[in-house]
Protein backbone atom coordinates (compact mmCIF):
# COMPACT_ATOMS: atom_id res chain seq x y z
CA UNK A 1 0.00 0.00 0.00
CA UNK A 2 1.47 2.99 -0.58
CA UNK A 3 1.59 6.44 1.85
CA UNK A 4 -1.06 8.62 0.49
CA UNK A 5 -0.79 11.12 4.14
CA UNK A 6 2.47 9.98 5.86
CA UNK A 7 5.71 11.00 4.44
CA UNK A 8 9.39 10.59 6.01
CA UNK A 9 8.61 12.92 9.31
CA UNK A 10 4.64 12.92 9.81
CA UNK A 11 1.95 14.28 7.51
CA UNK A 12 3.13 17.74 6.31
CA UNK A 13 2.06 20.71 4.10
CA UNK A 14 0.39 23.74 3.15
CA UNK A 15 -1.47 25.06 6.04
CA UNK A 16 -5.46 24.89 4.68
CA UNK A 17 -4.14 23.68 1.85
CA UNK A 18 -3.67 19.67 2.52
CA UNK A 19 -3.23 20.49 6.30
CA UNK A 20 -7.17 21.09 6.64
CA UNK A 21 -9.70 21.20 9.63
CA UNK A 22 -11.04 18.09 7.92
CA UNK A 23 -8.33 16.43 7.81
CA UNK A 24 -7.03 17.23 11.86
CA UNK A 25 -10.30 16.11 12.59
CA UNK A 26 -9.53 12.48 10.51
CA UNK A 27 -6.21 12.21 12.03
CA UNK A 28 -7.38 12.76 15.05
CA UNK A 29 -10.44 9.92 15.12
CA UNK A 30 -8.22 7.69 12.94
CA UNK A 31 -5.25 7.47 15.67
CA UNK A 32 -7.33 7.91 18.35
CA UNK A 33 -9.22 4.51 17.21
CA UNK A 34 -5.80 2.60 16.53
CA UNK A 35 -4.04 3.22 19.95
CA UNK A 36 -7.27 2.49 21.82
CA UNK A 37 -6.03 -0.31 23.40
CA UNK A 38 -7.49 -1.88 26.98
CA UNK A 39 -10.64 -1.07 28.79
CA UNK A 40 -8.42 2.70 30.36
CA UNK A 41 -9.12 5.96 30.01
CA UNK A 42 -7.37 6.61 27.07
CA UNK A 43 -5.40 10.21 26.65
CA UNK A 44 -3.42 11.83 24.09
CA UNK A 45 -0.72 15.02 24.91
CA UNK A 46 -0.74 17.76 22.10
CA UNK A 47 1.98 20.28 21.43
CA UNK A 48 2.73 22.85 18.40
CA UNK A 49 5.05 25.21 17.74
CA UNK A 50 4.37 28.76 17.10
CA UNK A 51 2.41 28.58 13.82
CA UNK A 52 -0.61 30.92 12.78
CA UNK A 53 -2.38 27.79 11.33
CA UNK A 54 -1.75 25.87 15.03
CA UNK A 55 -4.87 27.12 16.67
CA UNK A 56 -7.15 26.13 13.74
CA UNK A 57 -5.45 22.04 13.21
CA UNK A 58 -5.00 21.99 17.48
CA UNK A 59 -8.62 22.12 17.62
CA UNK A 60 -9.56 20.42 15.34
CA UNK A 61 -7.46 17.51 16.12
CA UNK A 62 -8.91 18.18 19.83
CA UNK A 63 -12.28 17.48 18.26
CA UNK A 64 -11.05 14.24 16.54
CA UNK A 65 -9.69 12.94 19.33
CA UNK A 66 -12.83 13.67 21.91
CA UNK A 67 -15.05 12.19 19.64
CA UNK A 68 -13.67 8.99 19.60
CA UNK A 69 -13.61 9.05 23.33
CA UNK A 70 -9.71 10.06 24.42
CA UNK A 71 -9.29 12.45 26.55
CA UNK A 72 -6.74 15.68 25.86
CA UNK A 73 -4.30 17.40 27.47
CA UNK A 74 -2.57 20.43 25.50
CA UNK A 75 0.82 21.70 26.17
CA UNK A 76 0.77 24.93 23.97
CA UNK A 77 3.86 25.44 21.99
CA UNK A 78 6.66 23.46 23.07
CA UNK A 79 9.78 21.45 21.43
CA UNK A 80 9.37 18.11 19.52
CA UNK A 81 11.62 15.96 22.01
CA UNK A 82 9.45 17.66 24.97
CA UNK A 83 6.39 16.53 23.01
CA UNK A 84 8.37 12.76 22.70
CA UNK A 85 9.25 13.04 26.03
CA UNK A 86 5.99 14.31 28.16
CA UNK A 87 3.93 11.44 26.22
CA UNK A 88 6.15 8.72 28.01
CA UNK A 89 6.43 10.46 31.49
CA UNK A 90 2.50 11.75 31.40
CA UNK A 91 1.74 7.92 30.69
CA UNK A 92 -0.26 9.05 27.17
CA UNK A 93 -1.45 6.92 24.67
CA UNK A 94 -0.52 9.07 21.97
CA UNK A 95 1.60 12.23 21.60
CA UNK A 96 0.83 14.84 18.97
CA UNK A 97 3.59 17.84 17.81
CA UNK A 98 2.17 19.94 14.88
CA UNK A 99 4.71 21.53 13.53
CA UNK A 100 6.19 21.70 10.03
CA UNK A 101 9.91 21.59 11.77
CA UNK A 102 11.86 23.85 9.87
CA UNK A 103 9.68 25.17 6.67
CA UNK A 104 8.19 28.62 6.68
CA UNK A 105 4.86 29.31 8.06
CA UNK A 106 2.90 28.69 5.70
CA UNK A 107 3.53 25.14 5.81
CA UNK A 108 1.79 22.82 8.87
CA UNK A 109 2.65 19.09 9.57
CA UNK A 110 1.51 16.65 12.31
CA UNK A 111 3.73 14.22 14.05
CA UNK A 112 2.50 11.41 15.85
CA UNK A 113 4.42 9.32 18.87
CA UNK A 114 3.60 6.11 20.36
CA UNK A 115 3.10 5.86 24.15
CA UNK A 116 6.75 5.06 24.44
CA UNK A 117 7.59 8.39 22.76
CA UNK A 118 9.15 6.73 19.58
CA UNK A 119 7.60 8.01 15.96
CA UNK A 120 5.22 5.60 14.84
CA UNK A 121 6.25 2.59 12.52
CA UNK A 122 5.61 2.57 8.92
CA UNK A 123 2.91 -0.81 9.78
CA UNK A 124 1.11 1.70 12.20
CA UNK A 125 1.11 4.74 9.30
CA UNK A 126 -0.48 2.58 7.38
CA UNK A 127 -3.07 1.44 10.02
CA UNK A 128 -3.98 5.22 10.42
CA UNK A 129 -3.90 5.92 6.51
CA UNK A 130 -6.88 3.15 5.66
CA UNK A 131 -9.26 4.77 8.73
CA UNK A 132 -8.61 8.20 6.80
CA UNK A 133 -10.42 7.02 3.64
CA UNK A 134 -13.27 5.26 5.47
CA UNK A 135 -16.17 6.01 6.82
CA UNK A 136 -15.82 5.57 10.73
CA UNK A 137 -19.55 7.06 12.08
CA UNK A 138 -19.96 3.90 13.25
CA UNK A 139 -16.92 3.60 15.73
CA UNK A 140 -17.14 6.93 17.13
CA UNK A 141 -18.20 7.23 21.23
CA UNK A 142 -21.01 7.36 23.09
CA UNK A 143 -22.77 10.72 24.68
CA UNK A 144 -21.21 9.55 27.84
CA UNK A 145 -18.10 8.02 26.41
CA UNK A 146 -16.91 11.71 25.17
CA UNK A 147 -13.21 12.84 25.97
CA UNK A 148 -12.43 15.76 28.06
CA UNK A 149 -9.78 18.69 27.06
CA UNK A 150 -7.72 20.74 29.18
CA UNK A 151 -4.62 22.98 29.33
CA UNK A 152 -1.92 21.53 31.34
CA UNK A 153 0.25 24.10 32.93
CA UNK A 154 4.09 23.56 34.26
CA UNK A 155 5.44 21.54 31.42
CA UNK A 156 8.07 23.82 30.56
CA UNK A 157 9.23 23.31 34.42
CA UNK A 158 9.30 19.54 33.13
CA UNK A 159 11.21 19.97 30.11
CA UNK A 160 13.96 22.07 31.53
CA UNK A 161 14.80 19.85 34.49
CA UNK A 162 14.84 17.40 31.95
CA UNK A 163 17.28 18.96 29.78
CA UNK A 164 19.66 20.37 32.83
CA UNK A 165 19.87 16.18 34.28
CA UNK A 166 21.71 15.57 30.69
CA UNK A 167 24.77 17.08 32.06
CA UNK A 168 26.74 15.87 35.40
CA UNK A 169 25.17 17.87 38.36
CA UNK A 170 28.54 19.52 38.96
CA UNK A 171 28.93 21.03 35.70
CA UNK A 172 28.15 24.69 35.13
CA UNK A 173 27.93 27.02 32.30
CA UNK A 174 29.35 30.04 34.22
CA UNK A 175 31.64 31.95 32.20
CA UNK A 176 30.35 31.11 28.67
CA UNK A 177 27.99 33.95 26.77
CA UNK A 178 26.02 31.69 24.69
CA UNK A 179 23.54 33.13 21.78
CA UNK A 180 21.06 31.42 21.39
CA UNK A 181 18.68 31.44 18.04
CA UNK A 182 14.96 29.48 18.72
CA UNK A 183 13.48 30.18 14.93
CA UNK A 184 10.77 32.29 16.63
CA UNK A 185 9.63 28.87 16.95
CA UNK A 186 8.92 26.06 20.10
CA UNK A 187 11.79 26.33 22.48
CA UNK A 188 11.77 30.26 22.68
CA UNK A 189 10.11 30.04 26.55
CA UNK A 190 12.01 27.10 27.24
CA UNK A 191 15.57 26.67 26.25
CA UNK A 192 16.43 30.88 27.04
CA UNK A 193 15.47 29.79 30.45
CA UNK A 194 17.12 26.40 30.63
CA UNK A 195 20.61 27.83 29.78
CA UNK A 196 20.02 30.73 32.24
CA UNK A 197 19.23 28.62 35.06
CA UNK A 198 22.69 26.62 33.69
CA UNK A 199 24.81 29.92 34.43
CA UNK A 200 25.19 31.07 30.84
CA UNK A 201 25.46 34.42 29.88
CA UNK A 202 22.69 34.74 27.54
CA UNK A 203 21.57 36.14 24.53
CA UNK A 204 18.35 35.56 23.11
CA UNK A 205 17.44 35.90 19.50
CA UNK A 206 14.33 34.46 17.56
CA UNK A 207 12.17 34.42 20.95
CA UNK A 208 9.11 36.86 19.55
CA UNK A 209 7.03 34.65 18.03
CA UNK A 210 3.82 36.50 16.02
CA UNK A 211 2.53 33.09 14.20
CA UNK A 212 4.39 34.55 10.90
CA UNK A 213 8.05 34.59 11.27
CA UNK A 214 9.05 31.06 12.27
CA UNK A 215 11.91 29.99 10.76
CA UNK A 216 11.97 33.60 8.76
CA UNK A 217 15.93 34.60 8.39
CA UNK A 218 16.40 33.10 11.54
CA UNK A 219 17.15 29.56 13.02
CA UNK A 220 18.91 26.84 12.01
CA UNK A 221 18.21 26.93 8.27
CA UNK A 222 19.46 30.31 8.55
CA UNK A 223 22.59 31.03 10.64
CA UNK A 224 23.87 34.08 9.08
CA UNK A 225 22.00 35.61 12.00
CA UNK A 226 23.60 33.74 14.88
CA UNK A 227 26.51 34.34 13.79
CA UNK A 228 25.91 37.78 12.75
CA UNK A 229 24.89 38.66 16.50
CA UNK A 230 27.78 36.13 17.88
CA UNK A 231 30.50 38.45 16.67
CA UNK A 232 28.49 41.96 17.87
CA UNK A 233 28.45 40.49 20.91
CA UNK A 234 32.07 39.05 21.43
CA UNK A 235 30.22 35.40 22.13
CA UNK A 236 31.47 31.98 22.90
CA UNK A 237 29.20 30.20 20.76
CA UNK A 238 25.76 30.51 19.21
CA UNK A 239 23.17 27.61 19.07
CA UNK A 240 20.90 27.92 16.53
CA UNK A 241 17.76 25.19 16.68
CA UNK A 242 14.70 25.11 14.07
CA UNK A 243 11.10 25.58 14.41
CA UNK A 244 10.34 22.27 16.54
CA UNK A 245 14.07 21.97 17.84
CA UNK A 246 14.33 18.73 16.86
CA UNK A 247 17.43 19.97 15.26
CA UNK A 248 20.44 22.55 16.05
CA UNK A 249 23.46 24.09 14.26
CA UNK A 250 26.22 25.51 16.19
CA UNK A 251 28.44 28.79 15.26
CA UNK A 252 31.91 29.23 17.16
CA UNK A 253 33.26 32.24 18.45
CA UNK A 254 34.52 33.23 14.69
CA UNK A 255 31.00 33.22 13.30
CA UNK A 256 31.98 30.26 11.69
CA UNK A 257 28.82 27.32 11.06
CA UNK A 258 29.49 24.07 12.89
CA UNK A 259 27.10 21.16 11.52
CA UNK A 260 25.67 17.98 12.72
CA UNK A 261 28.81 16.23 11.49
CA UNK A 262 31.20 17.76 13.04
CA UNK A 263 28.83 18.24 16.49
CA UNK A 264 28.82 13.79 15.90
CA UNK A 265 32.54 14.58 15.90
CA UNK A 266 32.96 15.85 19.04
CA UNK A 267 30.28 14.18 20.95
CA UNK A 268 31.21 10.49 19.52
CA UNK A 269 34.77 10.99 20.42
CA UNK A 270 34.16 12.89 23.86
CA UNK A 271 31.55 9.69 24.81
CA UNK A 272 34.11 7.56 23.70
CA UNK A 273 36.79 8.83 26.38
CA UNK A 274 34.36 8.71 28.97
CA UNK A 275 32.84 5.15 28.01
CA UNK A 276 29.38 6.17 27.22
CA UNK A 277 29.19 4.91 23.69
CA UNK A 278 26.70 1.45 23.98
CA UNK A 279 29.06 0.28 20.82
CA UNK A 280 32.35 1.28 19.21
CA UNK A 281 30.38 3.73 16.55
CA UNK A 282 27.54 6.18 15.56
CA UNK A 283 24.88 5.64 12.89
CA UNK A 284 24.54 8.72 10.10
CA UNK A 285 22.80 8.26 6.95
CA UNK A 286 24.36 8.48 3.34
CA UNK A 287 24.63 12.20 2.98
CA UNK A 288 27.25 12.40 6.14
CA UNK A 289 30.81 13.60 4.98
CA UNK A 290 33.55 11.08 4.33
CA UNK A 291 35.68 13.49 6.66
CA UNK A 292 33.80 12.25 9.52
CA UNK A 293 33.96 8.42 8.48
CA UNK A 294 37.43 9.15 8.41
CA UNK A 295 37.52 10.85 11.42
CA UNK A 296 36.24 8.16 13.42
CA UNK A 297 37.82 5.31 11.63
CA UNK A 298 41.30 7.20 13.13
CA UNK A 299 40.02 7.26 16.76
CA UNK A 300 38.65 3.36 16.71
CA UNK A 301 35.10 3.56 15.90
CA UNK A 302 32.81 2.51 13.28
CA UNK A 303 30.27 4.60 11.25
CA UNK A 304 27.04 2.71 9.85
CA UNK A 305 24.68 4.73 7.63
CA UNK A 306 21.36 4.62 6.70
CA UNK A 307 18.98 6.27 4.30
CA UNK A 308 18.43 10.09 5.01
CA UNK A 309 16.10 10.83 7.71
CA UNK A 310 15.93 10.94 11.41
CA UNK A 311 13.87 7.83 11.89
CA UNK A 312 16.21 5.28 9.92
CA UNK A 313 18.43 6.60 11.83
CA UNK A 314 16.50 5.48 15.01
CA UNK A 315 15.69 2.48 14.08
CA UNK A 316 18.90 1.25 13.00
CA UNK A 317 19.91 2.88 16.62
CA UNK A 318 17.20 0.59 18.83
CA UNK A 319 18.01 -2.62 16.27
CA UNK A 320 21.76 -2.52 16.16
CA UNK A 321 22.10 -1.55 19.65
CA UNK A 322 24.05 2.40 19.25
CA UNK A 323 23.33 5.03 21.57
CA UNK A 324 24.27 7.90 18.97
CA UNK A 325 23.52 9.06 16.19
CA UNK A 326 22.34 11.70 13.40
CA UNK A 327 22.44 13.96 10.63
CA UNK A 328 24.34 16.79 8.67
CA UNK A 329 21.30 18.84 9.17
CA UNK A 330 21.43 18.57 12.94
CA UNK A 331 19.50 16.30 13.86
CA UNK A 332 21.60 14.30 16.55
CA UNK A 333 19.81 11.28 18.36
CA UNK A 334 21.17 10.87 21.78
CA UNK A 335 19.14 7.25 22.77
CA UNK A 336 20.17 7.21 26.72
CA UNK A 337 18.00 10.23 27.06
CA UNK A 338 15.71 11.25 23.98
CA UNK A 339 13.62 8.99 21.82
CA UNK A 340 13.85 11.47 19.07
CA UNK A 341 16.38 14.00 18.21
CA UNK A 342 16.65 16.91 20.59
CA UNK A 343 18.14 20.25 19.67
CA UNK A 344 19.06 21.51 23.09
CA UNK A 345 20.42 18.11 24.09
CA UNK A 346 22.88 17.88 21.73
CA UNK A 347 23.81 21.45 22.08
CA UNK A 348 24.15 20.37 25.78
CA UNK A 349 26.58 17.94 25.64
CA UNK A 350 29.00 19.89 23.15
CA UNK A 351 28.92 22.87 25.92
CA UNK A 352 29.89 19.76 28.30
CA UNK A 353 32.96 19.27 26.16
CA UNK A 354 33.94 22.74 25.79
CA UNK A 355 33.49 24.09 29.54
CA UNK A 356 35.51 20.15 30.02
CA UNK A 357 38.59 21.34 27.50
CA UNK A 358 38.40 25.23 28.56
CA UNK A 359 39.02 26.13 24.55
CA UNK A 360 37.43 27.69 22.26
CA UNK A 361 34.50 26.39 20.48
CA UNK A 362 36.82 26.72 17.28
CA UNK A 363 38.87 24.46 18.60
CA UNK A 364 36.90 21.85 20.47
CA UNK A 365 34.68 21.84 17.22
CA UNK A 366 36.65 21.20 14.50
CA UNK A 367 37.90 17.43 14.32
CA UNK A 368 38.39 17.09 11.21
CA UNK A 369 38.16 18.94 7.48
CA UNK A 370 35.41 18.12 5.38
CA UNK A 371 35.72 16.65 2.06
CA UNK A 372 34.99 18.61 -0.82
CA UNK A 373 31.28 17.97 -1.59
CA UNK A 374 29.16 18.60 -4.27
CA UNK A 375 25.40 18.24 -4.57
CA UNK A 376 23.11 18.47 -7.47
CA UNK A 377 19.88 18.24 -8.53
CA UNK A 378 18.13 17.22 -11.56
CA UNK A 379 14.17 17.85 -11.78
CA UNK A 380 12.50 15.70 -14.24
CA UNK A 381 8.88 15.36 -15.43
CA UNK A 382 7.52 11.88 -16.31
CA UNK A 383 9.29 8.40 -16.62
CA UNK A 384 12.29 6.55 -14.90
CA UNK A 385 15.26 8.39 -15.78
CA UNK A 386 17.74 6.38 -13.21
CA UNK A 387 16.83 3.03 -15.65
CA UNK A 388 18.23 5.07 -18.38
CA UNK A 389 21.34 3.35 -20.13
CA UNK A 390 23.52 6.21 -20.32
CA UNK A 391 22.65 7.51 -17.04
CA UNK A 392 23.67 3.76 -15.62
CA UNK A 393 26.55 3.82 -17.57
CA UNK A 394 27.90 7.72 -16.20
CA UNK A 395 27.13 6.39 -12.34
CA UNK A 396 29.30 3.09 -13.38
CA UNK A 397 32.02 5.27 -15.11
CA UNK A 398 31.53 8.06 -12.11
CA UNK A 399 32.41 4.91 -9.47
CA UNK A 400 34.83 3.50 -10.73
CA UNK A 401 36.80 7.17 -11.20
CA UNK A 402 36.09 7.68 -7.67
CA UNK A 403 37.21 4.36 -6.39
CA UNK A 404 38.57 4.70 -2.74
CA UNK A 405 39.68 8.19 -3.14
CA UNK A 406 35.52 9.23 -2.83
CA UNK A 407 31.94 8.66 -2.58
CA UNK A 408 29.12 9.15 -5.27
CA UNK A 409 25.21 9.07 -4.57
CA UNK A 410 22.74 8.84 -6.91
CA UNK A 411 18.82 9.09 -5.40
CA UNK A 412 15.68 9.84 -6.01
CA UNK A 413 13.69 12.57 -3.54
CA UNK A 414 11.31 10.80 -1.59
CA UNK A 415 9.09 14.35 -1.98
CA UNK A 416 9.60 15.63 -5.17
CA UNK A 417 10.34 14.48 -8.71
CA UNK A 418 13.93 15.26 -8.08
CA UNK A 419 17.12 13.02 -8.64
CA UNK A 420 20.09 14.20 -6.17
CA UNK A 421 23.73 13.47 -7.39
CA UNK A 422 26.04 13.78 -4.61
CA UNK A 423 29.65 13.35 -5.12
CA UNK A 424 32.62 14.30 -2.17
CA UNK A 425 36.51 13.29 -2.89
CA UNK A 426 40.23 14.28 -1.94
CA UNK A 427 39.87 15.99 -5.50
CA UNK A 428 37.52 18.57 -6.03
CA UNK A 429 38.14 18.79 -9.73
CA UNK A 430 37.32 15.29 -10.05
CA UNK A 431 34.35 14.90 -8.13
CA UNK A 432 32.82 18.09 -10.22
CA UNK A 433 33.51 16.57 -13.48
CA UNK A 434 31.82 12.83 -12.04
CA UNK A 435 28.69 14.80 -10.99
CA UNK A 436 28.46 16.90 -14.46
CA UNK A 437 28.72 14.10 -16.21
CA UNK A 438 25.84 12.05 -14.17
CA UNK A 439 23.59 15.03 -14.30
CA UNK A 440 24.39 15.73 -18.34
CA UNK A 441 23.43 11.89 -18.34
CA UNK A 442 20.12 12.62 -16.93
CA UNK A 443 19.22 16.19 -18.22
CA UNK A 444 19.38 14.07 -21.48
CA UNK A 445 17.14 10.98 -20.19
CA UNK A 446 14.88 13.74 -18.32
CA UNK A 447 14.01 15.69 -21.51
CA UNK A 448 13.86 12.41 -23.82
CA UNK A 449 11.19 10.97 -21.48
CA UNK A 450 9.22 14.84 -21.68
Amino acid sequence: MSRKYFGTDGIRGRANGLITPELALKVGQAAGLVFQRGDHRHRVVIGKDTRLSGYMIEYAMVAGFTSVGMDVLLLGPMPTPAVAMLTKSMRADLGVMISASHNLFEDNGIKLFGPQGFKLSDDVEKQIEQLLDEPIERRLAQSASLGRARRIDGVHDRYIEFAKRTLPRELSLDGLRVVIDCANGAAYKVVPEALWELGADVVSIGVEPDGFNINKECGSTAPETLARKVREMRADIGIALDGDADRVILVDERGHLVDGDQLLAVIAQSWKEEGRLAKPGIVTTVMSNLGLERFLQGIGLDMVRTSVGDRYVLERMLSDGYNLGGEPSGHIILSDYATTGDGFVAALQVLAVVQKLRRPVSEVCHRFDPLPQILKNVRYRSGKPLDDVEVKSAIVDGEKRLNGHGRLLVRSSGTEPVIRVMGEGDDRLLVEEVVDHIVSALGHAAAAAA
